[in-house]
Parts: C-alpha cells; sequence; structure tokens
C-alpha cells in the first residue's frame, strides 16, 4: 500500500530527576552533599532508510515516546541517558510541525537525519548546587520535559521527470517502455493509483528517475479525481513532461487538454509553472494524430516531440532531450531556509513569559517558561520552596499579581498546583 502523509504526535523523553543525597560515612570528616544528576531523555529523530518507498510504518501508530533519562543516585551517581527513538523513513520525506507550519526536516540524501523532538535534560542533583555561601543544599531538581509536538509526514518523490496528463494518455505505458517499471495499464481511467517511478538509461548512457503520476483532471486542485493527493509529487522535478493524446481517441480535445492539466498545475503551487516543460504527443500511429498535431502546434509555443508509447516511435528522441536539459539544470531546494523551524535555544523568550488571569477569587498563572519551572521543581524542603519563589519574583510575576490586586491568603493556580499567597 502506498501511503504517502501522515499526522503523528511526538512525545520527547523527560529528563532524570536529580538526587538529594548527604554523604555520611565513618572516616571521611567533611561529609556533604552527595546527589548525582539524573540522565538525559531520549531525543525522537528521524532518518532515511533507502530501502522504504513508502510511510506504511507510520500509519499504524500515532504516537511515538522516546524513554526518559535515568534518575539520579547517591554516592554522585548520575543518572543514564535515554537513548534516542529513531524512526525511519524513505528519501523525499519532508516533516513538518503543524502548530507552527515550519518544516522540521527535509531528508532529500543517503544518512539524513533530524532531531524533530528534543529530549529534556536532566535534573541536577544537590551537589551541583553546592556553594560557597550554601555547602549543603537540600533540595534537588526534577528531569525538564520532552518536547510535544503534532507532526505531518510527507513523502515527495525524488525523480528528475514528472509526467502529468489527463487520465488514459498512454503515461503508464511509456513509463514502461523507457525503464523496468511495471504499472498497471488498462483501456480505461484511473488505472494508476499510486505513483511510479522508473529509471531511464538513454542511448548515450546517460540515466535519470522519472515519476509516472496519476492522471489528473479539471479541478483535480480543489480535490476533484484524484485531487491533489499526488500533486506534491511533481514539486521536486526538475523537467515536467506533459503527455498529451493527440488522437483525441475518447472525444477530448487535445489543446484543451494541455490548457486544463497547466491551470491545475499553477492553481497548487505557481512555482511548478516556472518549470522547464515538454510535450509529448502520443498515439500518433492512429490516423487522426496528425492533424490535431498540426492544429496544436500553430496554438502551443514550447517543444513538442511526436511518438507512438506502443510502437516505441520517437522515444529515444524524446530520452535524449530530457537528458540534455537534467545536464544543464542543477538541483534547487525544495523549501527556502526562512520556512524551516529554528532550533535556537532562549533562556526566556522576549515576549512577556506569563500570563495572569482571574477564575472566581482564583488568580491563574500560564505560560510555558513558568510551567516548566514548576514540573522541574521539587517540592520536598523549604528550600526548595523558597528557590521557586524567587524564580517567580525575578520573572516579574509577583509585580504582577500586585497590580491585580491580590491580597495576602489568595490563592494562585499554576497547572494542577495551588499556591497560597504570602507577601
Amino acid at each position: 500500500m502506498f501511503i504517502d502523509e501522515v499526522i503523528i504526535e511526538l512525545n520527547a523523553g523527560r529528563g532524570g530527576n536529580g538526587c538529594m543525597a548527604f554523604r555520611r560515612e565513618k572516616y571521611i570528616e567533611m561529609g556533604g552533599p552527595f546527589g548525582g544528576n539524573g540522565g538525559h531523555g531520549g531525543n525522537i529523530i528521524f532518518e532515511v532508510d533507502e530501502g522504504l518507498n513508502t510511510l506504511i510504518d507510520l500509519r499504524y501508530k500515532k504516537i511515538y515516546k522516546a524513554s526518559q533519562g535515568e534518575h539520579g543516585q547517591g554516592k554522585a551517581m548520575n543518572g543514564k541517558n535515554a537513548e534516542d527513538l529513531i524512526i525511519k523513513v524513505p528519501l523525499g520525506t519532508v516533516i513538518t510541525d503543524t502548530d507552527t507550519n515550519l518544516i522540521i526536516g527535509d531528508l532529500t540524501k543517503k544518512g539524513d537525519r533530524v532531531v524533530a523532538a528534543y529530549g529534556g535534560r536532566g535534573g541536577r542533583g544537590n551537589m551541583a548546587f553546592a556553594t560557597r555561601n550554601n555547602p549543603a543544599p537540600a533540595f534537588c531538581e526534577n528531569g525538564e520535559p520532552g518536547e510535544e509536538k503534532k507532526v505531518k509526514v510527507e513523502l515527495k518523490l525524488l525523480a528528475d521527470v514528472g509526467l502529468v496528463g489527463m487520465p488514459s494518455v498512454g503515461k503508464s505505458t511509456f513509463i514502461s517502455k523507457i525503464s523496468a517499471a511495471k504499472p498497471k495499464i488498462a483501456a480505461y481511467h484511473f488505472t494508476t493509483l499510486t505513483p511510479n517511478l522508473g529509471v531511464v538509461k538513454t542511448k548515450d548512457n546517460r540515466s535519470f528517475v522519472v515519476a509516472d503520476l496519476p492522471g489528473l483532471i479539471e479541478g483535480a486542485s480543489l480535490g476533484e479525481g484524484l485531487g491533489d493527493k499526488f500533486l506534491k509529487h511533481i514539486e521536486r522535478t526538475r523537467v515536467i513532461a506533459h503527455i498529451i493524446d493527440m488522437s483525441a481517441f475518447e472525444g477530448r480535445d487535445p489543446l484543451e487538454d494541455y490548457k486544463i492539466i497547466n491551470k491545475e498545475l499553477e492553481s497548487f503551487n505557481k512555482k511548478i509553472m516556472d518549470k522547464p516543460q515538454i510535450v509529448i504527443a502520443n498515439k500518433m500511429d492512429m490516423e487522426s494524430s496528425k492533424e490535431n498535431l498540426e492544429r496544436f502546434k500553430s496554438e502551443v509555443n514550447c517543444d513538442i516531440y511526436p511518438i507512438s508509447a506502443v510502437t516505441g516511435e520517437g522515444i529515444d528522441e524524446v530520452l535524449i532531450k530530457l537528458a540534455d536539459m537534467l545536464d544543464t539544470i542543477e538541483k534547487q531546494p525544495l523549501y527556502e531556509e526562512e520556512k524551516f523551524e529554528s532550533h535556537v535555544l532562549y533562556k526566556f523568550k522576549k515576549e512577556q513569559p506569563f500570563k495572569i488571569f482571574k477564575e472566581g477569587n482564583v488568580f491563574v498563572v500560564t505560560g510555558e517558561e513558568i510551567e516548566k519551572i514548576l514540573r522541574m521543581t521539587w517540592f520536598a524542603s523549604d528550600e526548595a520552596f523558597a528557590r521557586f519563589s524567587k524564580k517567580l519574583r525575578r520573572l516579574g510575576i509577583d509585580d504582577k499579581l500586585k497590580e491585580m490586586g491580590i491580597e495576602e491568603g489568595d490563592i494562585i493556580r499554576i497547572l494542577d498546583y495551588e499556591f497560597e499567597y504570602k507577601d
């Protein structure tokens, strides 16, 4: 089964908790903090596997979770980092964050890999907090939560030439003649239900990859027929080969077919029309084809190559022309740099890192940064709570609460935790 698009959830591993421990040994005069740090949570990585050609392995598993880092232990023992979760995908896979619509990765080469969700760092043990002023800290950190994302995984085939055209114009017959591809061929529309790839070798020993895309119809870019399901696969191609049934065997006008398909390509993505295009006039072995070809040439100003996919006439000339065109066209990246997600990490965001609103008599504080601080705080000692309160003051939460009229004894809620306010 050919699957070229799935949406999945990624939950990177949480960091292991730090440990609070003290050294108390018989012959060690100077004890002190002895708790180790937690291990790093597992990342979620997409990696190219050249043996795959579909995303079917991702279709039936909607949530991927990486492992949590091990907790720190006493005797200064740090927890083990969790192993990364690696998801294998075919060449040409694009991973997009559905919330931001930014590209996380475009995997187009052997060995390509990208970290799609980062695991949380391990919490620090109390050894890490020892200072001259506080040589025996009685607190530690919980592990940082891993990133959680919903991503769209798309396969956009890597091909040099894309074959487009109405149903039953001979695209499948053409690719079966020029390569070892064995598409289904029959005398009815939409015989081809999935894209076919074929490696072509010309008479002068040049080779390139051709993609036979399922037949388009008017309204395809809006979802008619097979819709825009397979139009995405033409975005990577360097040359478009438009196959026309020049015999008009089914009563369609070749010129009208040409205009309809180009309109659908432009509606889907205007940049596609900037690609070099040739017209392959197929079924020239039929009586009406020559007259239709002359009329077509008078209306269309582009390279036109008459062939018969059944007899093989004219095919070699087309392949030489395509190879010549590809020799002069460099491969271009599919996406512009600004569409890619940046993984620059900031201590705090430039905008206000929290929001406060009231629900009845409760002051509710929300924000990614403050929620992360809460999850990483180990509320097992007064010292840990005092450290948490100090962080809130530095973020400006206390000042904002006073502006909103908070009073002694009022309740503050962050996530599922409630605190009593004290000035």
